[in-house]
């Protein structure tokens, strides 16, 4: 899966490596509806250790925004498969 990297010099690791790690931070650093999944094993690969001060919205504003991301996916993804599958959280 990741032979792409066997062909990448030193600096384009690097870079790869800085993407990576910017994009787990912001992630991370996400609060309200910004933040869709608390996922602190993703940000424990970050070699600095962060304490994550998250802030969530009431249940009733969070399921409203669940309904515009899922309404969102709708208009963008109008012919991905839809499955009926319960969450296991």
């Amino acid at each position: 899966m990741d032979q792409d990297l066997d062909n990448l010099t030193r600096e384009e690791l690097m870079a790869n490596v800085k993407e990576l790690r910017a994009a787990i931070r912001e992630h991370r650093d996400a609060s309200l509806h910004d933040l869709c999944w608390y996922q602190p094993k993703l940000w424990g690969l970050l070699p600095e250790k962060a304490s994550v001060e998250v802030q969530v919205p009431t249940r009733e504003k969070f399921m409203k925004g669940c309904e515009i991301y899922r309404n969102s996916l709708d208009a963008q993804l109008p012919n991905a498969q839809r499955v009926d599958i319960d969450f296991k959280g």
